[in-house]
Parts: C-alpha cells; structure tokens; sequence
C-alpha cells in the first residue's frame, strides 16, 4: 500500500457464510488506508495473515455453569481453526453439549462455533493431517491414529484485538456473521 494518493486494486471475496477468503471482488484502498468499498474485507486478509498457518493457542470450552481452558496445537486454513481431542476428554463433552468457543492467541480473542467433524485421518480431513503432521509432528505421531481421536472445526464469529497507536489503545473488532469491522479508541 502507498501513501501517495495512489489506487491498489485487491481482488478477494469473503463468502458471508463461512468467513472463507477467495479470489473475486476488487476493493480499492486510497493513500493512507482509506477504504473505497469493502472494509472488512481487506482488515480480515491481514488479520488472518496475522494468526499464520498454526499456533499455540488456548481453546476455552464450557457447559453446565462450568468453564475450562487449555492450549491446542490449531491448524488456521480456510478461514477456520482446527485442532484434535479425543473424545473422553472434558473438552470434548463441553463441545457437545454447548459449540460456543472462545480462542486466546497473543493479543487476540476469538469466539466461535465449533464442530466435531469426524477422525483426524478420515479423507474429508486430509487438509487437516497433512498440515498438522508438518507442524505438530510430535502430536501428531502420539495422537492422530487413536480410535477416539477427533477433528474439531471453530469457525469465527467474532475477533477483536488492542492495538496501539502513539501509546494510545484501540480496540479492533471483526465481526465475521456480519462482515462489519469497526475500531474504537479506548479511554
């Protein structure tokens, strides 16, 4: 991006339902960030470059007035996180019971809906081995073939982040159900 008043033409699109990002619609950013069309749009491409192609992150789960937490290796594609349990564990209970999810990685929160998609090694989670076996191989290898091993998908409904500018807080919002992004200053 320049500063000097001249036009970047992006060519993305944000399927509204799911949060994905793809090729399609152009966004034109003006000198200085200003955004001609679709704000969200463009704040959402750095935000998941920002969280990479996996992380450590911590997934907090909770049902019947109780709520837990603890750090997962995730897998980002897509526009989703996704991670492995094993269904005898208490996360895996909570999750059936209530999908609402939270994620904590660095200076982001991320609320979300999550699905038990079946086996870490079924071929429609071929995506997901794949990548966690480059990345986690240690888990994956101890993990991954276990009969009650299973795939967790989270997909975002809602991230925000503080942001600093000259010592003054921002907060970030990114409301991925209705494509809004919004920046407040905090006092």
């Amino acid at each position: 991006m320049t500063e000097k008043g001249f036009i970047i033409t992006h060519k993305i699109s944000i399927n509204r339902a799911s949060g994905q990002i793809s090729n399609g619609v152009e966004i034109y950013i003006v000198g200085g960030g200003l955004l001609m069309e679709n704000q969200f749009a463009e704040k959402a491409i750095r935000l998941w470059k920002k969280f990479g192609t996996h992380n450590i992150m911590v997934l907090a789960t909770g049902s019947d007035n109780r709520i837990s937490s603890r750090q997962m290796s995730v897998i980002v594609y897509d526009g989703k996180f996704y991670c492995q349990t094993d269904e005898t564990y208490l996360k895996y209970k909570q999750i059936a019971e209530n999908p609402n999810v939270a994620l904590s990685y660095k200076n982001f929160s991320i609320e979300g809906k999550c699905r038990i998609i079946g086996h870490p090694l079924d071929k429609d989670n071929s995506f997901f081995a794949d990548r966690f076996k480059k990345h986690f191989s240690h888990s994956y290898k101890a993990y991954t073939a276990l009969p009650t091993e299973r795939l967790l998908e989270i997909t975002p409904t809602l991230v925000y982040s503080w942001e600093y500018r000259l010592l003054t807080p921002y907060m970030e919002h990114f409301d991925f159900e209705n494509q809004a992004y919004r920046i407040e200053k905090m006092k």
